[in-house]
């Protein structure tokens, strides 16, 4: 079992095997659906499955036959068909892709209805054992979802909190990778018991909803700790457990230790950090201006350094595109507060301490680890519509997170029912007492990380307390005046071998070291004095403030317009990017506790700590501030559209400290192409529209779609290389298989060129011109690729190895793209805004540059494919689909297969809502007098509009059925939403009569795939509505549980 990739993600179902001792009470009936506005256009999906319990006789039984459990892997064909399947997408398709992410459960689709305590229900269907909790009581809402999360994702949860603590390796192994992720969230957020406690403790000061926060907290806990009780009493507890050596397989002694409320800060810790921060790079941001300096005299460095820093390119792709200008993070590059290294003195800090056994081994630094350190990630995306520009007058959202994959997920898919809460879509292990991102009974939100600054690096004088002369390993800085012994936050960790990890044994100390002005990241010298370069987040020690604002989103009373929405949206501290949609309204926030910066300081490179430069107000004991105020955070309500793909967000709104990433090639470019197009000319589009548009950017690559049309310019296709590039980008410059499971490419042979050729194609551009050093200290601070495969060759350079790390779905998101789209351009003698200053392929002459190509794509045609993509655990050297394919990272002991390469959220949805509160949503067909042409016996057709979903109309074996229904009176209709059984249409009309003699189609359906469909269609007056056949798609008739008719 791999445990090692965990630490890249930290921001549910199924019956687990074996029956519970003490076992919940168990009924087999539905319970009451709650107000549900969506109309069956609410879906999402989160691969591979929801059940992340596997029990031990699972484990072995994987391991041996290669059996999962149920609803372990069900999502994961759907969420990999949609790549072949998504050129020709309708509506009535989505659900082929996707899960219905309604509320409740309709009583036939049932598969366990159980209640863990008096006041809550529980219940799985059938279709993923997505578990639906209901309370009579608040708490019981949250002990509910405590329950159901430790049913599906207890030991991922247990991973986390050790995570969050540092303490991975004794809990799971000393792996190299368990060891690179414990180092990397310890030298991030680390935290003594007493300040998880504090943090805990401060809830309760934050207002009504900080009170009840607190008390959710503890009811969630409680939940938790009772599925432990029942697991360990049924025997059936995760079978990691048992493989790690916390649980005797025989005796039954060990096992999940109980939660705590610490628990859940420690985990937030993790994801906050991981997906939620922005900022903290102004080292590696000073070392390339110092750099360019040194190279070139201060004034050329610094224009250099500043045209490469891209901190307001005016080519940038914007989310908010009407103008809108959000002033943040310009300063004057030399304000008297900057404090910039001396050269060749920075050195990061060390987090490991007296190694001994394997810990003194060399350890590859893998994707686990950095990640975390690079306040790099950028994961996530979003295209929303607004109502004018929706086919069906109501907006459209296609949302959601890019988080990683992972086996079982760290999202988790639920609904939540309770006083002051109504909401489904997923959470965090561990963090799941309120859905983080979904939707309620008329709104749908999700979020992308939005990466602003809200880190700063202080440069931080050192001293000895003898008085001494310092040097840059003192343990002691000033502060205010006065020498202040550092802090040692220290954790002593060993392991030795298990079942699950061979390791041998090992030890280490773990220990950062914090001072008032944050966590120490690098030593060196500034005007040769010894300083400390410390990082200072604003949301640090306060890692469970913003759970106030994912409150808001589940209640429903703190979400009923855009207005609203802003103001929940504005209780989180991380940097998000928030979208909001309901009926009628789209919305966009940037949340991000962004704190007030004095006059002097440039939070885009090291600052000076003192006193006139610190953050206003700031109080280091408590590491609160002065933040911006809500209306200067980016936001607008009715854009005609929005797209997010971790991109810039306004006008203005710099790019934080150490990201160079916001030019004029950006991976949002290839959504935003998209959905212009889409829209010119006054076109509308639909959810299957806008699924495709995205689908279509998911399987693009950015760097053909953009670059190579101005490589060909300069290049020619008279070279056959390059005519086969050409051809690629003509086709689409798409990276997708010949056909559904060849593992072969479209035009492979061309991919393996472009990939080939990139890294080195821009060295021989741009490292003559810039220097060894310039060009070394720039790949610092941006890669120059980060490719599907994450194989940059030895040229890329720089960046965190989480960027290029293979099968992780998610890419183009750094990389030097807008750097060399600029160059081109001007070598080209075509107009840039904000470019580099000088050109640098071929010195700028256009022969010497086209050289500079034919050069570095001969070599690339020489290249081997395996050394293109070179081997890995997962694929063979040279196997090109294989480098790019997504695997779903163990976690635990079940594996899955590797599905083909998308960049495409983790957890997605596909939301419209026809209908808003207050709305009439009565179903016009029930109890109405309905007939069929051809009727079964037994199965009459009344029973599909009697509102019972346990009968059902069936007709007799041939095409030419249909069941129609007389709904007393002439009514306007928009939508017929059909619940099939398993004898299911494949092509049929929705017909409108005023007469119940002449009939008239209003909608026909042609790829019909069963399950529910939800046909929608411009409004039409009429008495009698009919479901006509066409063709049938089994060897029965066609079978209806329901025929519901609305108005909306």
């Amino acid at each position: 079992m791999s445990l090692s990739l965990l630490k890249r993600a930290a921001t549910v179902l199924v019956l687990v095997a074996g029956a519970l001792v003490a076992t919940p009470v168990q009924s087999s009936a539905a319970v009451l659906l709650p107000t549900d506005y969506c109309l069956d256009e609410c879906d999402d999906i989160v691969p591979p499955g929801q059940n992340g319990n596997a029990t031990l006789a699972d484990i072995l039984a994987h391991q041996a036959l290669g059996f999962r459990p149920p609803h372990s892997s069900d999502q994961l064909a759907k969420y990999a068909g949609l790549v072949s399947a998504y050129t020709g997408l309708t509506g009535e398709q989505i659900d082929r892709f996707y899960n219905s992410a309604s509320f409740g459960v309709p009583a036939g689709q049932v598969e366990r209805t159980y209640s863990p305590r008096g006041d809550v229900t529980i219940v799985r269907d059938k279709s993923a054992g997505v578990p639906h909790v209901t309370g009579t009581t608040r708490a019981g809402t949250m002990f509910g979802a405590g329950y159901a999360g430790a049913e599906d994702r207890l030991f991922v949860m247990d991973l986390l909190r050790r995570v969050g603590r540092g303490q991975l390796t004794p809990f799971a192994g000393g792996s190299p990778g368990n060891r690179e992720l414990e180092q990397s969230i310890w030298r991030n957020a680390p935290y003594t018991e007493a300040d998880l406690q504090t943090q805990v403790e401060q809830l309760r000061t934050k207002g009504p909803r900080g009170a009840q926060l607190y008390t959710d907290v503890q009811d969630y806990i409680a939940g938790v700790n009772a599925y432990i009780a029942a697991c360990m009493a049924g025997r059936n507890c995760p079978g990691e457990y048992v493989l790690t050596g916390h649980l005797d397989a025989v005796t039954n002694a060990g096992g999940p230790e109980p939660f705590r409320m610490t628990d859940l800060i420690a985990i937030a810790g993790v994801v906050g950090g991981l997906f939620g921060g922005g900022g903290g790079g102004e080292v590696e941001s000073a070392l390339v201006r110092v750099t360019a300096r040194a190279r070139y005299g201060t004034a050329e460095g610094d224009r250099l350094w500043a045209a490469f820093r891209s901190q307001n390119d005016p080519e940038a792709v914007l989310t908010l595109h009407n103008g809108q200008s959000f002033p943040y993070g310009a300063a004057d590059p030399d304000a008297p507060g900057v404090a910039l290294p001396d050269a060749g003195s920075v050195t990061a800090q060390p987090v490991v301490f007296d190694p001994t056994g394997s810990s003194t081994s060399g350890v590859q630094v893998g994707p686990a680890a950095r990640g975390v350190g690079a306040n790099r990630q950028g994961m996530s995306n979003a295209v929303v519509v607004d109502a004018a520009h929706s086919a069906t007058g109501h907006p459209i959202a296609v949302f959601g997170p890019q988080t990683g994959y992972f086996s079982p997920q760290l999202l988790m898919l639920q609904e939540l029912q309770g006083p002051g809460i109504s909401a489904h879509g997923v959470a965090f292990a561990g963090l799941n007492l309120y859905v983080l991102l979904g939707r309620g009974q008329d709104y749908a939100w999700s979020a992308t990380s939005a990466e602003q600054d809200i880190t700063d690096t202080y440069s931080v004088p050192l001293c000895n307390v003898d008085g001494s002369a310092p040097t840059t390993q003192s343990q002691a800085y000033l502060y205010h005046g006065t020498c202040t012994p550092m802090e040692a936050l220290t954790r002593t960790n060993a392991w030795t071998p298990t079942l699950a990890d061979s390791t041998p044994a090992g030890s280490y100390r773990l220990t950062t070291y914090r001072t008032k002005y944050g966590l120490v990241a690098w030593r060196g010298r500034v005007g040769g004095v010894p300083v400390a370069f410390t990082r200072l987040r604003s949301t640090y020690r306060h890692e469970a403030d913003s759970a106030i604002g994912f409150q808001a989103f589940n209640d429903p009373a703190a979400m009923g317009s855009p207005a609203a929405f802003v103001a929940s949206a504005s209780e989180v501290g991380y940097a998000f990017n928030w979208f909001y949609v309901n009926a009628t309204d789209t919305a966009y926030y940037n949340s991000g506790a962004n704190p007030v910066r004095r006059a002097g300081a440039n939070p885009n490179l090291p600052t000076r700590a003192e006193a006139a430069y610190e953050w206003q107000n700031w109080n280091a004991d408590t590491n609160t501030a002065d933040y911006v105020p809500v209306a200067q955070h980016p936001q607008s309500a009715g854009q005609d559209y929005f797209v997010s793909w971790n991109n810039k967000q306004a006008a203005g709104y710099s790019a934080a400290d150490g990201n160079f990433s916001f030019g004029a090639v950006h991976r949002a470019d290839l959504l935003d192409r998209r959905i212009r197009a889409a829209l010119a000319g006054g076109a509308k589009v639909d959810r299957a529209a806008v699924v495709r548009l995205v689908e279509d950017a998911a399987v693009t690559d950015l760097r053909a779609e953009s670059l190579l049309p101005e490589l060909l310019r300069i290049l020619g296709t008279g070279d056959p290389n390059a005519a086969k590039l050409a051809a690629w980008q003509a086709a689409g410059a798409r990276r997708v298989e010949t056909s559904p499971g060849s593992h072969v490419y479209q035009h492979a042979d061309a991919i393996r060129l472009f990939d080939a050729w990139w890294p080195g194609l821009v060295a021989a551009a741009f490292r003559p011109g810039l220097g060894d050093d310039v060009y070394a200290a720039l790949t610092g601070a941006l890669q120059i690729d980060e490719s599907p495969s994450g194989h940059t060759g030895a040229a890329a350079g720089g960046g965190s190895l989480n960027q290029s790390q293979a099968h992780k779905g998610s890419a183009f998101q750094y990389g030097w793209w807008g750097y060399l789209d600029k160059d081109l351009r001007a070598v080209l003698g075509d107009p840039v805004s904000g470019g580099l200053g000088r050109t640098y392929c071929g010195g700028g002459d256009l022969a010497a540059c086209r050289q500079v190509l034919a050069s570095t794509l001969a070599a690339a045609a020489a290249e081997p494919a395996a050394t293109t993509y070179p081997g890995d655990a997962s694929c063979g050297a040279g196997d090109q689909w294989c480098a790019d394919s997504i695997v779903q990272s163990p976690l635990g002991g079940i594996t899955h297969d590797k599905i083909s390469w998308q960049n495409r959220p983790t957890y997605q949805q596909v939301v419209s809502f026809p209908a808003k509160r207050g709305d009439d949503l009565t179903n016009l067909a029930l109890g109405r007098r309905a007939t069929g042409n051809g009727t079964f016996i037994g199965f009459s057709a009344g029973a599909a509009v009697d509102g019972d979903p346990t009968t059902r109309w069936a007709s007799w074996w041939s095409d030419d059925q249909s069941l129609s229904v007389d709904l007393g009176s002439a009514r306007t209709l928009r939508r017929v939403i059909l619940r099939w059984e398993a004898a299911y249409g494949a092509r049929y009309r929705i017909e409108v009569s005023a007469d119940g003699t002449t009939w008239t189609a209003v909608s026909t359906v042609e790829a019909g795939n069963g399950g529910t469909d939800s046909v929608t269609f411009a409004p039409v007056t009429g008495r009698y509505v009919r479901m006509a056949g066409v063709a049938r798609a089994t060897g029965y008739g066609y079978s209806l549980w329901e025929l519901e008719v609305y108005s909306r």
